[in-house]
């Protein structure tokens, strides 16, 4: 396999800025297929991105000997089918975030990639971000000295009932679809950055509510980790609070760095009381660089940059959070 030709399971709104133009971006990858069960919107979106294949059933993608590897982009209720469908077909899958609806799921889909020994990489695409990374190596680097804790606090404010009434915010604050409404949807980008910078958990804990009862899934959590190297973890979430808020800090014996997952390109470095600023410029596609390296483990030019086994770790975490 020299090249990677992609087909894309789902092209909905998350494929049109954030990940599906950039299949055609990075080197030996190409975008020929896409899916979607309205077929008018599958034509329409092959016409605008002018990709030469289009279906409305998803095993015809799958099936399509032009296609060697499939992205899974639809709600994650429908990962774990279109995923085993994909490997036994022998082709390569990158999954979208969160990679299940539970964690069960999510093993079966890990136990199904070692059977069959077809590779699957997770979207866990921030990984790949230079703030992370650079986050990363202030770490390794020992910046703010030996690492005690970290905290997170993430704010958001209900949906609107006009909101609600769109299809796409819909699904998500129902669990039945994304497995745990707003906390399923979100929390994972946050989650497998711990899991990158901290590596395994020892102990976890977790509570979880609906305060508002306005949707069909908890909108308040709270979770704690103990990580194997002793450093604690802390962090709320809450979707129905009245200001939006989304902070993270790390805090070490000598300094700590505060960044946001979600409306900040700022790391702010602090070490005796000296505050120093990294900052980065916003990526067109915020896969590209994630893409990238996926399609480099494809091709068996590199390592996988999300794995199967740690995909279905975070859905462990945000179930014992979620669930209690």
């Amino acid at each position: 396999m020299k090249q990677i030709t992609w087909g894309i399971i789902g092209c909905g709104d998350v494929t049109e800025v954030k990940s599906g133009p950039a299949f055609n971006k990075v080197p030996n990858s190409r975008l020929v297929a896409v899916m979607r069960r309205n077929a008018a919107k599958a034509e329409d979106y092959a016409r605008r991105h002018q990709v030469p294949n289009w279906y409305a059933d998803a095993q015809q993608l799958i099936n399509d000997p032009n296609v060697n590897a499939i992205y899974i982009a639809t709600p994650p209720l429908q990962h774990e089918a279109y995923t085993l469908a994909a490997l036994q077909a022998g082709k390569p899958v990158y999954v979208e975030k969160p990679m299940a609806v539970s964690y069960a799921a999510a093993i079966n889909m890990a136990n199904a990639v070692e059977d069959s020994g077809i590779n699957l990489t997770v979207a866990h695409y921030r990984r790949q971000w230079p703030l992370f990374k650079k986050i990363k190596f202030l770490l390794e680097e020992k910046a703010i000295g030996k690492v005690r804790l970290v905290r997170l606090i993430f704010d958001k404010p209900a949906q609107t009932d006009v909101e609600l009434k769109v299809g796409k915010a819909a699904w998500r604050v129902d669990a039945a679809i994304a497995g745990g409404g707003l906390f399923y949807d979100l929390a994972p980008h946050q989650l497998d950055i711990l899991y990158d910078l901290f590596g395994p958990a020892r102990k976890i804990t977790g509570m979880a509510t609906s305060q508002d009862a306005r949707y069909n899934a908890n909108d308040l959590v709270a979770g704690n980790i103990l990580f194997e190297n002793n450093i604690a973890f802390s962090g709320t979430w809450c979707f129905t609070a009245p200001l939006a808020r989304d902070t993270c800090e790390i805090i070490g014996s000598h300094g700590n760095i505060m960044f946001s997952f979600f409306s900040g390109q700022r790391i702010t470095l602090t070490v005796n009381d000296h505050a120093t600023n990294f900052d980065f410029e916003p990526l067109q596609h915020v896969q590209q660089p994630m893409i990238e390296a996926t399609v480099n483990y494809f091709l068996g030019q590199g390592p996988n940059p999300s794995t199967a086994e740690e995909g279905a770790e975070i859905m462990r975490w945000m179930e014992i959070m979620d669930k209690g």
